[in-house]
């Protein structure tokens, strides 16, 4: 699979799951339920949850390591909001299908860099991962937002988050399945449990892929076998 194939099948999947989730005609900005849609907003909280994976407080277990596991996480969880504005406003303001979206999205600058080899987390500052995590924080936060800017921004983040394209795909599939598994088994009503006998959800999704099964199905199956134990 190439590289605009990768964008194209992320971006098709995060389209079915805003359907199923939202209702058709969430781009223009509500659920089927009439609650407002803020993309932009969904992204500048996942960059806190983000920045809470790094040992950045000056009063409090000033040398804790860094949370990889969370970190590749929330990396993920940005690109499901970002990927959400994308088709947002591709969709709104007629600027192309999904597939035009899908190579501009390969056209963006650092795209290239991004399909290379991440950086090794340990190996990099905290304060610069930090401070490209509140650029994209600056760059969304406000009403007009650049999504090509939020794009370029995001890469070089995630690259320094140990983080590259092929890996994304990986962890985004797995996200994506947890996402609608979640959403059957009543997440939207408040009745899902995310803690599973003392782990989060997103940690026995990661303990899954590591464990080898990559299968979108087989990810399924055994987060529905592991959810059955839950107490």
């Amino acid at each position: 699979m190439n590289e605009k194939n990768i964008i194209l099948s992320m971006l098709e999947l995060q389209q079915s799951l805003n359907d199923e989730t939202n209702g058709l005609g969430w781009e223009n900005g509500y659920t089927k339920q009439d609650k407002l849609i803020s993309w932009r907003r969904c992204i500048y909280m996942e960059c806190a949850e983000l920045i809470d994976s790094f040992a950045w407080k000056h009063w409090k277990n000033i040398k804790a390591p860094t949370d990889t596991q969370n970190l590749r996480v929330e990396v993920v969880d940005i690109w499901h909001f970002v990927m959400s504005l994308a088709l947002q406003k591709y969709c709104i303001s007629g600027l192309g299908d999904i597939e035009k979206l899908a190579d501009d999205i390969c056209m963006t600058n650092g795209f290239d860099e991004f399909c290379k080899e991440p950086m090794v987390v340990e190996n990099e500052s905290i304060y610069e991962i930090m401070n490209d995590i509140e650029m994209l924080i600056h760059e969304t936060s406000g009403f007009q937002n650049d999504l090509f800017a939020i794009l370029k921004i995001y890469f070089s983040m995630a690259l320094k988050c140990g983080v590259n394209l092929l890996s994304l795909y990986e962890c985004y599939i797995a996200k994506n399945v947890l996402n609608r598994f979640r959403q059957i088994n009543g997440y939207k009503e408040g009745t899902y449990k995310k803690i599973w006998n003392g782990l989060e959800d997103n940690v026995v999704m990661s303990e899954i892929l590591a464990s080898g099964v990559l299968n979108a199905d087989e990810i399924y199956k055994e987060l529905a076998k592991r959810y059955a134990q839950v107490k």
